[in-house]
């Protein structure tokens, strides 16, 4: 009798396990990532100087990014590559910090997010970063430019400094891979086979050339703070891990160690 009782339970857990796992693998983009569209007559909540660039790549897409000015000349420009959620007007907070250093700030929307049209996919991130990159070279050297990935971005910034020389790469709550970020949910999954997503950070960090810093908070309940602190048994000399105690995923800025790194 038991036999039969442990049988028809090992059936309910593997049916629950193959249900969960089918469910997520077709609707992993919307787990993943939270875009919110904003029209094109938009206007971001912003005090400073900015200035809206729109590039078609083709009939059905089109690059859009935002330049932060500053007040005087700039000393160079900061590439910021965002998080997963709605779009740049989320993370205005960010601009101003490095706006004071003397730095403009150009931030990339993502394909499908805020004004930016297109498909959203991981080679798609790359060339569209690439794309940002090419745009400012011919207003700035190469060491005075600085990219910068936050979260997600923190991926699509690694790669771009991996192709392409910079001042420094700055990547706020970094992930070692984007399968990682889901593994302490689904550690029971084939991920490898599952996500469709690579963004193995890990693999580009070790083809940067320029100064590498990571702010991570060790309360992260978004991207734990193992990421970084595996990515950074990846440093070469020069490299640094800030670690914010107690800081969580979205609240970095608001720690003296992580302003003060930033300056």
């Amino acid at each position: 009798m038991w036999k039969k009782i442990a049988f028809r339970w090992i059936k309910v857990l593997v049916l629950v396990y193959s249900i969960i796992g089918i469910v997520f693998y077709y609707v992993q983009d919307k787990i993943f990532f939270h875009p919110t569209v904003l029209s094109q007559d938009y206007q971001y909540n912003y005090q400073g100087k900015l200035k809206e660039i729109f590039i078609p790549v083709n009939d059905q897409s089109t690059l859009h990014f935002v330049q932060f000015k500053t007040p005087d000349t700039a000393k160079g420009v900061v590439l910021y590559f965002h998080g997963n959620r709605d779009n740049i007007s989320h993370y205005l907070n960010a601009v101003p910090p490095l706006v004071a250093q003397g730095y403009e700030v150009w931030m990339l929307e993502y394909p499908g997010f805020g004004k930016a049209t297109g498909n959203f996919t991981e080679q798609n991130l790359y060339e569209w970063a690439l794309q940002l990159y090419k745009y400012a070279r011919p207003h700035f050297q190469p060491n005075q430019i600085v990219i910068y990935g936050r979260s997600l971005g923190t991926g699509i910034a690694a790669q771009l400094a991996s192709i392409r020389d910079c001042r420094k790469l700055i990547l706020e709550a970094p992930y070692y891979d984007f399968r990682n970020v889901a593994r302490p949910y689904l550690f029971l999954y084939p991920l490898n086979r599952m996500i469709s997503f690579g963004f193995p950070t890990y693999q580009y960090l070790q083809k940067v050339t320029a100064p590498v810093t990571l702010i991570h908070g060790t309360d992260d309940g978004v991207i734990s703070y193992r990421n970084s602190a595996a990515l950074s048994k990846l440093f070469k000399p020069g490299d640094t891990l800030i670690t914010v105690k107690g800081g969580s995923h979205n609240d970095l800025l608001n720690f003296p160690e992580a302003r003060v790194t930033i300056k």
